[in-house]
């Protein structure tokens, strides 16, 4: 196995060539005239969430609620090569967080600079959070009453408190 050294200046060139090829008879087909229709498989790819304290922008909005996809095994890679997780690699998962975050609140161009200004307890929570979507399928945790000692789940998606 032949190791490669990669750069800024050609992880481009190995994103195009990871890409999956395409079929040389789909690329010369017409375009069709509409898409064809997604068949649901009730596989769900985005989770919404809210944050405990919220991304405050440079105008003071407060943005607490937000969705984040389904990491891809290019999602989990593309950090791998980042000059900023190589300098320092605590910084991977705020490089992987702003990859799978869709939207917080009105904005919806999530990237690093978002991610870095957040509180550190809405950081966590979207770490917990995108490991519990992405290894377990879901948001729900088990939880025990400590007065009754009763089980029961609670959502970790958000919402006030008592409801789920």
């Amino acid at each position: 196995m032949r190791r490669r050294t990669v750069t800024a200046g050609n992880l481009e060139e190995l994103l195009q060539v990871t890409e999956p090829a395409q079929a040389p008879e789909h690329a010369a087909a017409p375009p069709a005239a509409a898409p064809p229709r997604r068949e649901d498989h009730g596989l769900r790819t985005e989770f919404e969430f809210e944050l405990p304290r919220g991304y405050v922008d440079e105008a003071g909005t407060v943005h607490r609620h937000g969705s984040m996809r389904l990491a891809t095994a290019r999602d989990e890679l593309r950090p791998q090569i980042d000059l900023r997780v190589k300098e320092n690699p605590a910084y991977l998962s705020v490089v992987l967080l702003s990859q799978v975050i869709t939207r917080i609140g009105s904005i919806s161009d999530v990237h690093a600079g978002i991610v870095e200004r957040m509180y550190a307890t809405d950081v966590a929570f979207l770490q917990d959070f995108y490991r519990r979507v992405n290894s377990e399928g879901h948001t729900r945790a088990a939880v025990t009453c400590p007065h009754c000692e009763g089980g029961f789940e609670v959502d970790l998606s958000g919402g006030r408190l008592g409801e789920s």
